[in-house]
């Protein structure tokens, strides 16, 4: 069976909802597919594709899609202008977790008030992947963060995050290996600041991998991260264009480091810089629920009883 027929997964929860599908002259019973290869397609699958579409294929599936096992990773990338209300979607996932979350990416859509239900939620996360998060506050996030102290991978893309707010993730990770700390290159660079680069090699000295696309450090700062930083391996400094990389930086760069992106290596994003999250109430596509459904199921944190698919 070829699964890549379906270019979505909306189109795999309609046209096997309850029937089995034929193919190739064969009948397809979705529920019947071996344990494994369900759990293969479903992790491939991000939260909303599961919470929307995939739980509403058979009730074999629904069950799958219950299991806090299928929840220790969150995926709400990628998301762009589907109508739902995503926080809500998100707590939903969280509780479904039971506890057992360990890695969740989230674009455009996180609060203060999300990220403090992930933390009050799930004290085993070690990955948390934030990207253009406008309105996530230094406050918010330094608060969040200091309920996580199993946390080793932290991404903060295009959102704000203050020096200060670095040496409180420093200080409060002591196992911290990866750090993403993105924005906006421009050159010639608008700033010149080594208050990331300080904060970091005074408080992040287990850092395996660091990415500081579009910083405003200089040589200066570069230099303080590789003599704190011992055990750093993949080091990207793309668009940072205050850093010059010559004489004896070169060189410590070129012996120690694994991996090294340079600043005036291909200058593609991290991500896509046009993608904006927009609200399309005014615009809904037809085929999208209604936005309103996710709201009216906030008490309902199983996201089950009031369910209209519940089968």
């Amino acid at each position: 069976m070829d699964l890549r027929q379906f270019d979505h997964p909306t189109q795999l929860a309609s046209s096997s909802s309850l029937t089995p599908v034929m193919k190739d002259g064969e009948c397809i019973n979705w529920g019947e597919l071996p344990s494994e290869l369900t759990s293969s397609i479903l992790g491939r699958l991000c939260a909303v594709d599961i919470l929307e579409n995939a739980q509403k294929v058979c009730t074999t599936w629904r069950h799958f899609c219950k299991d806090p096992s299928m929840w220790r990773k969150i995926d709400m990338r990628k998301l762009g202008c589907l109508g739902y209300d995503l926080q809500i979607m998100c707590r939903h996932a969280i509780d479904r977790s039971q506890g057992g979350l360990v890695e969740i990416d989230i674009w455009y859509f996180g609060t203060d008030s999300l990220l403090n239900y992930i933390a009050d939620s799930s004290s085993s996360l070690r990955s948390l992947r934030l990207a253009m998060c406008t309105q996530i506050t230094n406050k918010g996030l330094t608060e969040a963060l200091e309920k996580l102290p199993l946390l080793e991978d932290l991404e903060v893309s295009y959102c704000s995050m203050s020096g200060v707010s670095l040496k409180v993730v420093g200080k409060s990770f002591p196992k911290l290996k990866t750090l993403k700390l993105n924005w906006y290159g421009t050159r010639p660079p608008r700033h010149v600041s080594d208050h990331d680069a300080l904060a970091i090699a005074e408080t992040m000295h287990e850092l395996r991998n660091l990415q500081l696309f579009g910083n405003s450090l200089t040589d200066a700062g570069l230099k303080a991260i590789l003599d704190n930083c011992p055990n750093l391996e993949y080091l990207d400094l793309r668009q940072c264009f205050n850093v010059f990389l010559v004489g004896d930086l070169e060189n410590r760069c070129s012996e120690r480091i694994k991996v090294l992106r340079r600043p005036n290596d291909s200058h593609e994003y991290p991500y896509n810089a046009t993608d904006i999250y927009t609200d399309t109430s005014e615009d809904e596509d037809p085929s999208v629920p209604d936005a309103n459904y996710y709201s009216n199921l906030a008490s309902d944190s199983d996201y089950t009883d009031n369910d209209l698919y519940d089968i």
